[in-house]
């Protein structure tokens, strides 16, 4: 097959795909540059993007940019590129997390099927019924975690409950944070931004009987904005871990993150990120021990599957604000 032109259409679609990835609080904390000589993406951290209050260490930043990096290579692949990426590539520049080189693609190489659900995906924050995922599908989601080197666990019913005991503890925890409560609030419904943070209807209602810890947001200050309904009493949860925790395997684990998100669209199944005990060392190392009796692992992230509502999706920073004229 020929090599396609890299022309200016191109390389939109390719960082329009990378901008849908997920990212904390819609955040969206990434830059690109692209090398036209080496044909190559250079996606940075973007510190003004950062949450300082919530996320310290930039853990959620690398875990962005990681669902990033997938999007553009699942891009660059249906467009007829080879993507080659390196993460980290440049240790006198800790801001640079990746490249993607745009290779000759291998002739009559399969199509993945996930660049339409690149558009498709977004976090549901909603009930779902409480329809279990099919066994087969839950074998393909968590071979989809291990080519991209993580691990996806769906844990038992003690488990569960330790996880949501966790998670609803690190919420409690956020909501008496005064920094951190402002700081997730900015994001929502701001008039300010039209295409960073939460729409207010992306936040979804809380459990009516406080048994699922969705995100409020910092909305405690005003209860009334949130709804509450009912939600699923028996979730499916499935935790994402990582055999270490170096930067690396931040933007690995997010990579593995957005392949099962993706698939997870494709199959039609919702999903949201229960992220809060995340972002306290203590719960999260009570993660990192389900099962108790399993390797030790360092857990990234809390997914909540199921069958229900869609969602509204989040807005998008346009392409001309994220992309950087190379040097």
């Amino acid at each position: 097959m020929s090599t396609p032109t890299l022309a200016a259409p191109a390389v939109e679609r390719l960082v329009a795909a990378a901008v849908a990835a997920p990212s904390l609080h819609n955040t969206q904390p990434w830059r690109f540059r692209l090398d036209t000589d080496t044909r190559t993406v250079r996606i940075d951290a973007a510190a003004d993007r950062a949450l300082r209050h919530t996320d310290p260490v930039g853990r959620a930043v690398h875990l962005s940019v990681g669902c990033a990096v997938l999007n553009l290579r699942v891009a660059a692949a249906h467009f007829g590129w080879e993507p080659v990426p390196r993460l980290l590539p440049c240790p006198d520049r800790p801001a640079l997390l990746a490249t993607v080189r745009l290779a000759e693609a291998v002739r009559g190489a399969p199509s993945t099927g996930l660049y339409e659900a690149v558009w498709r995906r977004h976090s549901s924050r909603f009930p779902f019924p409480g329809r279990p995922l099919p066994s087969h599908l839950v074998a393909e989601l968590a071979e989809a975690a291990h080519l991209e080197g993580a691990t996806l666990r769906f844990p038992g019913r003690k488990d569960t409950e330790r996880v949501l005991r966790a998670t609803r503890e690190a919420e409690w925890r956020n909501r008496a944070d005064a920094d951190r409560a402002a700081e997730s609030r900015r994001l929502v419904g701001s008039p300010h931004s039209q295409s960073l943070g939460l729409p207010s209807a992306a936040v979804g209602p809380q459990d009516a009987l406080d048994r699922m810890p969705m995100r409020d947001f910092g909305a405690h200050r005003h209860p009334e904005v949130l709804p509450s309904r009912a939600f699923e009493t028996r979730p499916t949860l499935a935790l994402l871990s990582t055999a270490h925790d170096r930067r690396t395997d931040w933007l690995r684990a997010d990579e593995a993150l957005e392949q099962v998100l993706l698939l997870a669209t494709r199959r039609g199944v919702r999903a949201s990120l229960l992220h809060q005990a995340m972002e306290w060392p203590d719960l999260r190392r009570v993660l990192d021990g389900l099962p108790a009796d399993g390797p030790r692992v360092y857990t990234q992230m809390v997914i909540r599957l199921g069958y229900g509502p869609e969602g509204p999706a989040s807005p998008r920073r346009p392409v001309e604000e994220v992309v950087e004229a190379d040097e």
